[in-house]
């Protein structure tokens, strides 16, 4: 991992467009080819960043990140203060709750309790920031992200929202819909999830396993 601080301004041209003025910023640059650009002042999030497969062209002051369709982020570089590279390795990734895991086993497998004609993509789906429970496909072929906990809270339907914007960044996935699905699901995330349009499901753990009804219960 590449980490630069410096101060920059950085615009981003594409679907939209977008400008940071002049700050001290972080710039991270990760093996896999992403590009993140953080202030001190936001949490975990980035101000913008630019997912893989992209490429970095790096010229005097100025870097310029382009992904596959066409879109780019350019930060002007002033002045740089820190300019270094650490290797981390490879990461041995999140451990899940084994009931958890288990819940994501028992729907990827059971696809159609979700609805006729739900079909799996791929569970642990890989991208820059982590992998997504289960991608899937609606019956009218929209690709969904499936982020599952035992108890749902705000904080997992955040983690979702982040898979989301990014996934959505996929020309080849987009547009992707969420649900956020658990044995039990906070108000308070209930009513985040429908302000950023994501599906709430209700997992009954005996029904999947085929012990009482299986069927879930979508709100």
């Amino acid at each position: 991992m590449r980490l630069v601080i410096a101060r920059c301004s950085v615009d981003y041209a594409g679907r939209l467009t977008a400008h940071l003025p002049s700050a001290p910023r972080l710039i991270l640059v990760k093996s896999d080819g992403s590009v993140a650009v953080h202030s001190d002042d936001r949490a975990y999030k980035p101000l913008n960043w630019m997912s893989p497969p992209c490429s970095l062209k790096e010229e005097d002051g100025r870097w310029t990140v382009e992904n596959k369709a066409g879109e780019k982020l350019i930060i002007t570089l002033e002045e740089v203060m820190l300019d270094s590279t650490h290797e981390l390795g490879v990461d041995p990734g999140l451990i899940k709750d084994g009931v958890e895991a288990h819940l994501q086993e028992l729907l990827a497998d059971r696809m159609e309790v979700l609805g006729e004609g739900w079909t799996l993509i791929r569970r642990e789906y890989m991208t820059a920031i982590g992998p997504v429970d289960i991608l899937c496909r609606d019956a009218e072929g929209t690709t969904v992200a499936i982020e599952i906990k035992r108890r749902g809270e705000i904080d997992g339907v955040e983690q979702l929202t982040r898979y989301l914007e990014l996934l959505n960044r996929d020309p080849l996935l987009a547009p992707v819909k969420g649900v956020f699905a658990a044995q039990q699901i906070k108000p308070q995330a209930r009513v985040l999830a429908a302000d950023r349009g994501i599906d709430c499901v209700v997992l009954d753990y005996d029904g999947l396993r085929g012990i009482e009804d299986d069927k879930l219960k979508l709100f």
